[in-house]
């Protein structure tokens, strides 16, 4: 059994508030007895222009996110999914969008740059984002060891994606962990379906992050963190606001749903 927490913000352009807030957050989910915890997309740094996470880009290995991040790992002992960091990219005036893991010494034990990049248009709420302009893609699947199971990494838009869980879950990822900022529009009609899909076809625990809220910017985010287990039922849901979702992860349960219903195996593409 483990327990395992998402922590749902509303972010801003003030590095210093978000990690503030991000710090209370993590320290009452530690109180409640989490011992792995995910932040959400941009927990640090909801820029008011795309240009903004570019500018405030860290070195991997060193700058104040990670610092902090590291930091509150080892001073609550628990694993810590640290949402998404910008971290300087190859290309010229891009970023990477890195999901950093840290383990409960404050180690980093695993990095995930996100591959799918959001460029769409939302004409229903006259909504335009193009985050390739200014964020460059990653190219691996991430799925690395913890005490708790076997971790796949993927960020918000990743969802849509069920070639890369299926990835995943080939390398033995039993839990997917989503740090996500999904807008309100697109949030209503399809995260929760889409996250109960991609635990379900995959009989594999999701820890969903999300940002909740209106943000200095003018965007406004969908919220609904939640844990889903493999049989695709949401254990706990943050609808809105800030704090977080708990729930324990039962790895008897998976794999009694795998070994009961062997969809998995069954696979014939």
């Amino acid at each position: 059994m483990t327990c395992v927490a998402a922590i749902q913000m509303a972010s801003g352009p003030n590095i210093d508030a978000n990690i503030n807030e991000a710090s209370r957050s993590i320290k009452a989910a530690k109180d409640a007895g989490a011992e792995l915890i995910v932040l959400p997309e941009n927990f640090a740094l909801m820029g008011i222009h795309e240009i903004d996470h570019v500018k405030n880009a860290e070195t991997y290995g060193a700058g104040k996110i990670q610092k902090f991040l590291a930091e509150q790992a080892a001073k609550h002992k628990v694993w810590i999914v640290g949402g998404t960091i910008p971290i300087v990219g190859i290309e010229k005036d891009k970023a990477r969008s890195a999901c950093i893991v840290f383990n409960d010494k404050g180690e980093q034990v695993a990095r995930y740059d996100k591959i799918h990049l959001f460029d769409v248009e939302l004409i229903d709420s006259n909504e335009n984002y193009t985050e390739s302009l200014t964020t460059e893609p990653g190219e691996d699947v991430v799925v690395f060891d913890s005490p708790f199971g076997k971790i796949g990494l993927a960020i918000c838009y990743d969802l849509r994606f069920p070639e890369l869980f299926r990835a995943m879950m080939d390398k033995g990822a039993e839990i997917f962990a989503i740090p996500s900022a999904f807008t309100a529009i697109t949030g209503r009609a399809h995260w929760e379906v889409i996250l109960r899909a991609r635990a379900i076809e995959n009989s594999t625990y999701v820890i969903a992050a999300a940002q909740g809220g209106y943000h200095v910017s003018g965007r406004e985010t969908f919220g609904n963190s939640m844990i889903v287990d493999p049989w695709g039922s949401v254990i706990d849901c943050l609808p809105s606001g800030s704090g977080f979702v708990i729930a324990t992860l039962d790895k008897e349960r998976l794999n009694s749903i795998r070994r009961n219903f062997p969809s998995i195996s069954h696979r014939k593409l």
